[in-house]
Formats: structure tokens, sequence, C-alpha cells
């Protein structure tokens, strides 16, 4: 049997544990009778988690990678409003009452179209507000006032990049150890096929030394 365990106790920052190269085969077997089958089904154990791990952090990019242009979407244009109502703000402050007048269409509502399936759109005029609602997940709407949703917004977006980078780095991560898992199972195979082929000369050697 194998005296060590098949995988390292070092892991990566997200604890996806390592798989140690085997340099030295002899060691790692610990006798030249030893068992070979379990090892290699050990191996396999541990590939079949790794590629567990990876269908997971699969999932989870193509669902950030998906997820992270809508929440962008939202931040543009809830800074959008942002803007024109900072902009509705100093005019009013600073315009008179004729300036007022020429800038009237500053205060003409944004026109816009709302997706309401794949193919059908309706258009709709957004009134000046000092408050959005967003979707949180779940069916949950809540009502923000804009600086708030904006800033939700923004860490939002942060949080899904940061989880998008560690995913991405996980998933690469994955990749190596299932490369050196597969160097290790051939490692260990070779050995044991030498193994064979010299203990079945070293048989045929006896034999023959016996019949002289």
């Amino acid at each position: 049997m194998a005296t060590r365990p098949v995988l390292s106790e070092e892991k990566n920052p997200r604890g996806i544990p390592k798989a140690p190269f085997i340099a030295d085969v002899d060691e790692y077997m610990g006798e030249r009778d030893a068992e070979v089958e379990g090892t290699l089904r050990a191996f396999q154990d541990a590939m079949a988690k790794y590629r567990y791990m990876e269908n997971n952090l699969t999932q989870r990019r193509q669902s950030l990678e998906e997820k992270m242009p809508d929440i962008k979407k939202t931040l543009d244009m809830v800074e959008f409003i942002h803007e024109r109502r900072g902009g509705k703000s100093a005019a009013s402050e600073n315009d008179d009452d004729i300036d007022d007048l020429e800038n009237e269409d500053d205060k003409t509502p944004i026109r816009t179209t709302f997706e309401l399936n794949d193919t059908l759109y309706a258009e709709a005029e957004l009134e000046d507000t000092d408050s959005v609602y967003l979707w949180l997940g779940a069916n949950v709407m809540l009502s923000y006032k804009i600086p708030d949703a904006i800033t939700l917004l923004k860490s939002k977006l942060e949080a899904a990049q940061a989880t998008l980078d560690h995913t991405i780095e996980d998933l690469e991560f994955l990749r190596e150890q299932l490369t050196m898992m597969e160097v290790n199972t051939a490692r260990v195979y070779n050995w044991d096929v030498k193994r064979r082929r010299e203990k079945r000369l070293r048989e045929e050697a006896e034999k023959k030394a016996k019949a002289y």
C-alpha cells in the first residue's frame, strides 16, 4: 500500500488540495511487492473529485459572466439618471426664469424602451425621480434612493468581479492538479509494469539455473 496520502495537505486560498508530484515511486509505494490496484483506484477517485469541482466552478463562471453585464447595464442607467438630475438641480439653482424657459427641454421625461420578452418591447417615459427599484433576486424588488442604488450596484459588481477572478484562478489550479494526477497515475502504472517484467525475468532466470 502507498505510504503517503493521495493529496497533499497544502491547499490553495479557497481550500482546494494540491496534488503532489511522486518523484520516487519506490519510496511512495513503500515496498516492491506493494499492491497497485488500490493506489490507482485512489488516484481515480481524487481525479473524479477534481473534475466535480471543475464542473461546478465552470458553471459558476458562466453564471457570473452572464450576470455581470446586466449589473453593469443597470449601474450605467442609474448613473445616467443621477447625472441628469444633478444637471437639472444645477440649472434650477443658477438660472433665472428666462433661462428656465430656454431650458424647458431639459425637463422633458426620458423616453426609453422596456424589454417585455425576447422579441417584445414597450416604450415608456421616465419622470424625474430620486429613487429606483432594483431586483435583488428570488422575486424580491426594493426601492433605493439613487445614490444608495449606485453604491449597492458598484459593490455587487466589484464582488462579482472578485468572485470571477477567484473562480478562473481555481479552474486553472484544478487543471494543473488533474494533469499532475494523470502524471502520477502513469508513473505508478509504468512502475508496476516494470516491476512485473523484472519479476518474470527473474523467475525465468531462476528456472534456467535450476535446470542446469
